[in-house]
């Protein structure tokens, strides 16, 4: 038996990826976190993000960037790509898109830290770049997250790439 296979991740190296074809939170895998007792950021940049828009069914696409201080395990990446495009024909407004990424990483790796930001490219002339973060109670990440929400955007950037 593979080391792979002793902790559990099935969509790591195999040649037969299922593509779910909605939005599908249990394709996510974890692996355990090596170094634990070090706080370190992880941080994923998802450019092909697509959903639908829930009322005109319209595709949206983003940059989906979630960065996390791990706990005791992490979120093995190619199961993370699989649920992302799961969302692919999954009707959701942005801002949904980005809470549910993050609470369902959350539920499957309880990190010390994490943030999910998109940026949508736009539709109807506006883009929008929804942000969320969360900090475990009683930490000092729930100070971070805190001071990272409220000073969130303090610096604009020039919106001239999309």
């Amino acid at each position: 038996m593979s080391e792979r296979e002793n902790e559990g991740l099935t969509k790591l190296g195999s040649e037969h990826t299922k593509y779910p074809t909605d939005y599908d939170p249990s394709v996510l895998e974890t692996f355990k976190n090596k170094h634990p007792e070090n706080d370190y950021y992880v941080k994923f940049n998802c450019p092909e993000f697509t959903s639908l828009c829930p009322i005109t069914g319209q595709p949206d696409y983003a940059t989906i960037y979630i960065s996390y201080v791990p706990g005791d395990i992490m979120v093995e990446s190619k199961s993370l790509k699989l649920y992302l495009f799961s969302y692919r024909n999954h009707g959701d407004f942005h801002e949904d898109c980005v809470n549910k990424i993050m609470k369902d990483l959350i539920k499957l790796m309880d990190p010390k830290y994490i943030e999910v930001t998109g940026k949508f490219l736009p539709r109807g002339g506006i883009s929008i770049d929804p942000y969320c973060n969360y900090g475990k109670p009683g930490t000092k990440w729930e100070d971070v997250a805190w001071n990272r929400l409220t000073h969130h955007d303090m610096n604009l950037e020039r919106v001239d790439n999309r």
